[in-house]
């Protein structure tokens, strides 16, 4: 089995591991109905499913009776 040789210390592990940060994701607004939604994802308005402000598939529409 492998093993170092020899040992990475705690300050200098520690030091290398300060640039692995989390990225807020991108946040767009659709120009069609102006909805904030992630890029490169499709999103849900009002029953309809959008992408890049393009119905992709059209809700059902519940009827009264």
């Amino acid at each position: 089995m492998a093993h170092p040789k020899s040992r990475i210390s705690k300050q200098r592990k520690r030091k290398r591991r300060t640039h692995y940060k989390a990225v807020a994701p991108n946040v767009a607004t659709c120009k069609t109905t102006g909805e904030a939604h992630l890029f490169h994802r499709a999103y849900e308005v009002d029953g309809d499913l959008y992408y890049k402000g393009r119905i992709l598939v059209k809700g059902e529409v519940e009827e009264d009776l």
